[in-house]
């Protein structure tokens, strides 16, 4: 088989990853129809169906699976080699895809990228965030950003922002009045809670722990959303208590719109990684990010 067309192995590879013609054939400027002929070829060769086709789907076939398996590390591999090569005597140039949580992309990305992009000028960055579990690779990104996430064996992960985060449920004074301050978790089930639904659908409990002693709590909803701007307008107009990333409601407490509760029982969590797979070769403008990270890691403070 060593006469099988690279680009014919791209195209499947394209295709079977997207589960779409048409998106495969948008990324690349050309025919849906070519691409189905260049795959049509490969199978011929192959003498083994690579994609099963409907009119509303297109999905591997279990030889086709074991196929794509095999060549994305292979393609991106080569992908890598060739922008190595291409950039070696130039600054990286290129497209960097990141997945990443929602508060990764409003609070910490900010000031990591915008110097990056400075920097590196002739690398577009497009960052897609998501609160919901996915493999990442098999949608085209190029690496994610997640907490604690049990990572692959093939997968390096270096830390991204601050080292330790924590949650924090707050309140605005004037519902606080209204309603009392909580003194321990199992208090909210008598207060009003303002929840967060995540893409997924799921509605989480909120978690909080002092010496060792677990509590998970699920208040009454007074409102349920998926956007925290919504969720603090609720919260600072009286409408109950919200519990989140701290990073969102600091600023909030330090303004007086809002006040925090049950602060001892809200302990401090690692913060979140980028992690990318083990290639020998990796796409420039990842590479160039990679090393960014690692090094202003090593410029800040130990906490």
């Amino acid at each position: 088989m060593k006469d099988l067309p690279l680009a014919d192995l791209e195209v499947f590879a394209g295709v079977a990853e997207l589960r779409n013609f048409r998106k495969a054939a948008a990324l690349r400027g050309v025919s849906a129809s070519s691409l189905s002929e260049a795959v049509r070829r490969l199978e011929a060769k192959l003498d083994t169906r690579l994609l099963n086709r409907t009119t509303r789907s297109v999905t591997p076939t279990d030889a086709g699976q074991r196929l794509l398996e095999r060549l994305a590390p292979m393609l991106a591999d080569i992908a890598g080699a060739m922008e190595e090569a291409k950039s070696s005597d130039t600054s990286p140039a290129g497209r960097l895809r990141l997945n990443v949580p929602s508060v990764v992309a409003r609070e910490i990305l900010p000031a990591i990228v915008i110097p990056f992009l400075k920097a590196y000028p002739g690398i577009l960055l497009e960052v897609e965030g998501r609160d919901t579990f996915m493999d990442v690779f098999a949608a085209g990104f190029d690496a994610g950003i997640r907490y604690d996430e049990s990572l692959d064996l093939d997968m390096i992960a270096i830390p991204i922002g601050p080292r330790t985060q924590r949650f924090c449920a707050a309140a605005s004074p004037d519902y606080l009045a209204r309603r009392g301050v909580p003194q321990h978790p199992r208090d909210l089930a008598e207060h009003a809670g303002i929840r967060h639904r995540f893409e997924s659908g799921r509605l989480s409990a909120w978690e909080f722990e002092r010496d060792g002693d677990v509590i998970r709590v699920s208040p009454p909803e007074t409102l349920i959303a998926n956007t925290i701007e919504l969720e603090l307008s609720a919260a600072r107009g009286g409408l109950g208590i919200i519990a989140t990333f701290e990073d969102f409601i600091r600023p909030h407490i330090e303004s007086g719109e809002l006040v925090e509760v049950l602060a001892d029982w809200q302990q401090p969590f690692s913060g979140p990684y980028l992690y990318y797979p083990s290639r020998r070769h990796m796409p420039a403008p990842l590479r160039a990010f990679v090393d960014w990270v690692k090094a202003k890691g090593a410029e800040r403070p130990q906490d």
